[in-house]
């Protein structure tokens, strides 16, 4: 019995906090960070979302460490699903990196995601978008690797859209 309880306290709870549209974010500008790539350099990163089901961002970030590097590239979305505060897509990544290592040795290479991903923002917060991506990385800076990826919210990207 206390289950059931809990099941439709959290149902009533879940419904009612919903709004009736998704979040309006055609034609806005969002800028923000991203730091979901291989050289773990948080990225300043700016997206547009051109249309209902197409948005584009790029991304650029710079670490002068002697063991930092940089990375910078493109990301293209296709909206799948909208729902309130919450959007689904597929992505497709493309990023130069470069990577130094602590024997003066610098590596560049590039990275090339696919997958599939989230975008959240919070009621009364529509401004803000939170993202997170899974699927699979090809990237080259020693070697060549293929990886499964998994990114929360705190390792996918931040956008407020002005």
């Amino acid at each position: 019995m206390k289950f059931q309880v809990k099941i439709i306290f959290a149902s009533i709870l879940l419904f009612t906090s919903l709004n009736a549209s998704a979040t309006e974010r055609i034609g806005r500008l969002g800028l923000g960070f991203t730091n979901q790539l291989q050289t773990e350099i948080p990225s300043l990163s700016i997206k547009l979302q051109r249309s209902k089901s197409f948005a584009y961002s790029a991304f650029f970030g710079i670490d002068t460490d002697e063991t930092g590097g940089w990375n910078a590239g493109l990301k293209l979305y296709r909206n799948i699903f909208n729902e309130p505060q919450l959007t689904f897509y597929t992505f497709g990544l493309l990023g130069l990196l470069n990577k130094k290592y602590s024997d003066d040795n610098d590596k560049s290479g590039f990275e090339i995601d696919l997958g599939l991903g989230t975008e959240f923002s919070f009621t009364g917060l529509e401004s803000l978008g939170f993202s997170i991506d899974f699927g699979v990385s090809l990237y080259k800076l020693k070697e060549f690797n293929v990886e499964t990826m998994g990114n929360h919210f705190l390792l996918g990207s931040v956008h407020f859209y002005l």
